[in-house]
């Protein structure tokens, strides 16, 4: 075996688990070669270095495996950075470039420089010509990571490419025609159905193909032509993110609504009012009754009777009677469970999801089951419908239709059994740049959320007054707005970022670790952005992170922990919790919940010890729950399509009948 160099080595060793080990250790052999080539490619002229390029492209298009070209590839892509941005790969960056390149999901911590790493494996990908995308968790991080990096690839004499929504489809074309393409899973899943309709559309005769060939392409234009090359290699940026969180909404394409669309949007504004009543209506475990664990709510015969005797509008008479009871169950449970600022903003009319993992608006996705539509009519703005499905795919089955797979993030390894199940690819931790010296504070329990808030607040002021940078996660906009309302009585001068900031967010997130900067933050704060320390806060102990409590995932947690102490720059974080927190509530079901809710009252505002594992427990519930769902849902789909291709139908194209 090729030797490997005593840095690396030794940071191999300190990993745990064997296969882990030995593969590290198999790819870091190339490390050496890669480094002997440098001072030799640092000696060519911009011109030679891109002929080098070049000549790699003949030969990978020639047929030669893309494995004997990665030595000299990555060699290229650390010259390119060095001369053009000045950023010169790291091995442990090689290291995690070349586990990408066969097929992993690399786990590189929080300021490791995953933007940087992505141009090994993805130059390499390219080199075949048959494209490498890019996938990212939002417009505005693909179009950044591309320009950021485009330098690099130029001068490699690689051209490059990004998707944004709203973008025509003529652009789109060019973009997908580059060498490398850069954008959203949800842009590249609404691409590839486009794409399979108008193919279908092309097959059934609907175009002119006739005309087209005596008017040069004039009567069908770009636009009508399928925008994407076939899917080669895709390397997923926040692969945790979008593979596992975002992989339970479907991506759908709806046909026009009709008449039936018109009735019952009045039937979801009746059943909105009904629920919305003042005093209630429908009182729980009288005329409903709600299922905790499955959020489900059921009408009761008391609850059925009422529905029935309510007026309604002549609309509704042409409305089953079993229908009207699902719209009244639909909008109690969505007037119990969704929350304005929490799971949604209202924005020019129009209903936004908060995508829980991310804190950041999910543009253009909808819920399902008639809940977006509920959730419009309690917020009294136009109801739109997505009826009448047109195709579908899943985040899941888009990525499995990849030839190769690889992914970065920075939080993976406690959903590593699932994405080895689901996807096929292993999470390999790359080992840090330098020793991580982030400081871990104990965690503080609190009986009540205000007597978490006001503590939270006290050691807010004791680390603002020596100066150094303070970043606040919280879970949810509501909640960022009610901890800036006690810092602003508290008199410290702070900044709020959250997904109503969206446009503000990379300036908010840079600034972040700047001497006594307080920043409160959804965990939008955990993506994306490097927070650097700022001149002088190194010596004062570098940026704190106070988390206010734990999310549905340990990923997350993960996630706004490793904004501190970032490439061995010093930190410290802290976890506030209390016993009316919600994840007790999500894990535990309603009866225990209240238990603890009650002990934390009697409790008062001390802080309670040694009832941290309670959390965790519960927060293991939910992760295991969502697993589940997860699995269900891979299962209905797989056994959806099957179905439909026994039927010699489309499983993207026909709804199943």
């Amino acid at each position: 075996m090729k030797t490997i160099p005593q840095g690396v080595a030794r940071k191999i060793q300190m990993l745990t688990g064997g296969p882990v080990k030995r593969r590290l250790a198999q790819w870091a052999s190339c490390l050496e070669p890669i480094n002997r080539l440098g001072p030799e490619y640092e000696k060519l002229s911009d011109y030679d270095l891109r002929k080098e390029s070049l000549s790699l492209r003949y030969r990978a298009r020639s047929g030669e495996p893309l494995d004997r070209l990665l030595v000299e590839a990555f060699a290229l892509v650390r010259e390119a950075g060095r001369r053009t941005k000045n950023m010169r790969h790291f091995e442990v960056q090689l290291l995690g470039g070349a586990a990408a390149h066969y097929g992993s999901i690399i786990e590189m911590q929080t300021g490791e420089g995953k933007t940087l790493t992505a141009t090994l494996p993805t130059y390499l990908a390219a080199l075949e010509g048959k494209g490498a995308h890019m996938a990212t968790v939002n417009d505005y991080l693909a179009a950044r990571d591309a320009e950021l990096m485009e330098p690099v690839y130029n001068a490699l004499g690689m051209s490059i490419g990004v998707i944004q929504s709203q973008m025509p489809q003529a652009e789109r074309q060019k973009a997908y025609a580059c060498d490398i393409t850069y954008g959203t899973a949800n842009e590249m899943g609404f691409d590839f159905l486009r794409d399979r309709l108008l193919k279908r559309r092309i097959s059934e005769g609907a175009r002119d193909l006739f005309g087209e060939m005596l008017t040069g392409g004039a009567s069908g234009g770009a636009g009508e032509k399928p925008v994407q090359r076939d899917l080669h290699f895709m390397l997923v940026d926040e692969a945790d993110s979008i593979l596992i969180d975002e992989a339970r909404t479907p991506l759908i394409i709806s046909a026009l609504p009709g008449e039936a669309e018109e009735i019952a949007a009045e039937a979801y504004q009746w059943a909105a009012q009904q629920a919305a009543a003042d005093p209630p209506q429908f009182i729980d475990d009288e005329h409903y009754e709600y299922d905790h664990k499955d959020k489900q709510v059921s009408l009761t015969l008391a609850g059925r009777r009422l529905v029935r005797e309510l007026p309604k509008p002549p609309a509704m008479d042409r409305v089953a009677l079993a229908e009207i009871y699902e719209y009244v169950e639909r909008a109690i449970k969505v007037k119990r469970e969704m929350f304005l600022n929490r799971h949604y903003i209202v924005r020019d009319g129009e209903i936004v999801i908060v995508d829980e993992f991310s804190g950041r608006l999910a543009e253009g996705r909808k819920w399902r089951a008639g809940i977006h539509q509920a959730i419009e009519a309690q917020e009294g703005v136009e109801i739109t419908f997505a009826t009448n499905q047109a195709a579908r795919i899943t985040i899941q089955d888009m990525f499995l239709r990849y030839h190769r797979l690889a992914g970065m993030t920075g939080t993976a390894s406690s959903s590593a059994p699932e994405l080895r199940k689901i996807y096929k690819v292993h999470v390999l931790p790359i080992p840090t740049n330098r020793p991580p010296i982030r400081k871990q504070l104990p965690t503080l329990v609190y009986g009540t959320a205000d007597a978490k808030w006001r503590a939270m607040v006290e050691e807010i002021k004791q680390i603002h007054a020596t100066g150094r940078p303070v970043l606040i996660g919280t879970r949810s906009i509501d909640k960022s707005e009610v901890l800036s309302v006690l810092l602003k009585e508290a008199g410290i001068e702070h900044t709020v970022l959250n997904a109503k900031h969206i446009a503000k967010e990379a300036e908010i997130v840079s600034a972040a670790g700047g001497q006594g900067r307080v920043t409160v933050a959804t965990n939008m704060a955990g993506r994306g952005t490097d927070i650097k320390l700022g001149p002088g806060v190194h010596d004062l102990g570098g940026l704190h992170v106070i988390c206010s409590e734990l999310h549905e995932s340990r990923r997350i947690d993960r996630q706004l922990i490793g904004r501190c102490g970032r490439q061995g720059d010093p930190g410290s974080y802290r976890q506030f919790l209390s016993l009316d927190d919600e994840i007790l509530l999500q894990g535990f079901g309603p009866r225990r919940y209240k238990r603890l809710v009650e002990r934390g009252k009697s409790t008062g505002d001390a802080s309670l010890r040694g009832l941290e594992s309670v959390f965790t427990r519960a927060q293991d519930r939910v992760e295991r729950r969502q697993f589940r769902d997860r699995k269900v849902l891979l299962y209905h789909e797989k056994e959806r399509q099957k179905m439909q291709r026994a039927m010699s139908q489309d499983p993207y194209l026909d709804s199943p009948g």
